[in-house]
């Protein structure tokens, strides 16, 4: 499964793309079930609905409606026609043409109830109705229109439940709507207040409607959204902090889907900050086992959590220095050598504490990046983060190597030249680690991929490029490769690197379109042309 589940999810996922769903042809027909009028009034409320919706004439539809309207309420209530499925059925598809959906959805679950084999005819009415709402949703989603797109959505997913899109998207507006601070101008979600009412508001609704999606996609064609919205609920609430709510998704989550890696990943990182270490370090091991079956990006993903449930290393600098403020008050007279001498070994001690928690769990991180760059070697992320935890576990004969690798994807950008310079300053190679630093000081322009997210379809890049010295850049060219799971090239973009003042920056996107026999693209690499 990709990580790229979630819309504006701390990163973890992007949208799915929106696209308007088609209705079919609308033409008057008769409840395709074996339900008849069986009454006179319900027969004349099918004759005017027919009518209503035959006719060309304004005037005409409107009478016929009203009329409808009129002996089909009369049939289900002082008419003793209230057990008739046709009756609510018919007074539905009125509903349904007076663009009243909540009235139709009451009535056509009645309809269904008296008449469980009409089951289908209903569907594709609500699903009628639907259409047109979904997309309007969609439109106002597309312009930028939350409050529109949600109301839309909501009003859509009143009529009909059995595809998962109109929750999904509802959803994925609530994790990433923007709220209004208190002198009404519009805030990034990032900085808005995780620990407000109206933040925790806003994640409970996006939960409930993932829940919503997933019960929607009972539909063996719909197995990916349900697992995704399933996957979500708990994603929502860890975004949020919200463990011990986020804890139990988890947990149904992978009662359902065992296998998925990042999602025990993440209930491993809730485990370690809830101190259950055990439950933790045996999740972290079945991540390991499953490395063969899951994909590349899951085992990235998988890393990824279990790296930022390390915790950080403690500042001994500000120990030592409190130490010492201790011991000279004690004894004004010791000497700095005889302070450091009864201040290091705590540090030392707390250091020692420190890496025989942290080690096995930056190994368990290294084993899952080095698991997926054997799926995807060009994946620079992966790179970069295994070179810098190979050099935390004292794995110096893997640093450089590494370094290598990414700057074989990445080469003009200064971290990466970082990385390289501190492999060769491990193997005690002087000449060299100058030789990457004077690389990385005379880039003619500094290259920084932002995003990164692929589909069936293609892929898409977005960068910024950086003039970081004090003259202006000279334009230059950069030709990106699109590589499949092989490393085999795609497709080739070339960029446009223009002339840029100093200490300017531009953004770039590029977008790759695939063919059908083409294969996925899963990463890049670039190079001066």
């Amino acid at each position: 499964m990709s990580v790229q589940r979630i819309v504006g999810l701390l990163g973890w996922v992007c949208a799915a793309g929106a696209a308007p769903v088609v209705a079919r042809a609308q033409i008057w027909l008769p409840a395709a079930c074996d339900i008849k009028p069986g009454h006179q009034l319900v027969n004349s409320g099918m004759q005017s609905l027919r009518s209503a919706f035959t006719t060309k004439f304004a005037d005409q539809k409107a009478k016929d409606l009203k009329d409808a309207e009129r002996v089909l309420t009369q049939a289900v209530t002082t008419g003793k026609q209230e057990k008739n499925p046709a009756a609510w059925y018919y007074l539905g598809r009125y509903y349904l043409m007076a663009d009243d959906l909540a009235a139709a959805d009451s009535a056509l679950s009645k309809a269904l109830t008296l008449a469980p084999a009409c089951k289908e005819d209903i569907g594709l009415y609500r699903r009628q109705a639907w259409v047109p709402v979904f997309n309007a949703g969609v439109q106002a989603w597309q312009g930028g229109q939350t409050d529109s797109a949600i109301a839309s959505f909501r009003r859509a997913n009143q009529i009909y439940k059995a595809e998962p899109m109109g929750f999904v998207y509802i959803a994925n507006l609530f994790v990433g709507r923007e709220e209004p601070d208190s002198a009404g101008k519009k805030t990034d979600v990032a900085k808005y207040h995780t620990d407000s009412l109206v933040y925790a508001t806003r994640m409970d609704s996006a939960a409930k409607y993932f829940r919503l999606a997933a019960a929607a996609a009972s539909d063996a064609k719909y197995a990916r959204e349900r697992r995704d919205a399933l996957f979500n609920v708990a994603r929502v609430y860890h975004s949020a902090k919200r463990y011990t709510e986020a804890i139990p998704a988890y947990l149904e989550y992978l009662a359902a889907y065992p296998g998925d890696v990042q999602g025990m990943a993440s209930l491993a990182g809730l485990y370690l900050q809830a101190d259950k270490r055990d439950s933790a370090m045996a999740l972290y091991s079945r991540v390991l086992e499953r490395a063969d079956s899951a994909g590349a990006d899951e085992l990235f993903g998988a890393a990824g959590s279990m790296l930022g449930a390390i915790p950080s290393s403690p500042d001994t600098a500000a120990m030592d220095a409190d130490c010492a403020k201790v011991a000279k008050k004690k004894s004004p007279t010791l000497t700095a050598r005889q302070v450091g001498a009864r201040c290091a070994p705590a540090a030392a001690d707390t250091m020692r504490k420190y890496h025989a928690l942290a080690d096995p769990q930056y190994r368990q991180v290294a084993k899952a990046y080095e698991a997926g760059l054997a799926k995807n070697p060009y994946s620079r992320d992966a790179l970069y983060n295994l070179a810098g935890v190979s050099y935390l576990i004292g794995d110096s004969a893997s640093v450089l190597p590494l370094a290598q690798r990414l700057y074989a994807v990445d080469p003009l950008n200064r971290s990466t030249l970082a990385k390289v310079a501190g492999g060769w300053q491990l193997k005690g190679k002087k000449d060299s680690v100058l030789y990457y630093l004077q690389i990385a000081d005379s880039l003619p322009v500094e290259i920084t991929v932002s995003s990164f997210s692929v589909t069936e379809k293609g892929a898409s890049l977005d960068g910024q490029m950086t003039n970081f010295r004090s003259k202006a850049s000279a334009p230059l060219k950069i030709s990106f490769d699109f590589l499949d799971a092989k490393g085999n090239v795609v497709a080739t973009q070339t960029q446009d690197v223009p002339t840029l003042d100093p200490n300017a920056s531009q953004e770039f996107k590029l977008k790759v379109e695939l063919k059908v026999e083409q294969p996925s693209v899963v990463a890049w690499r670039y190079k001066r042309s």
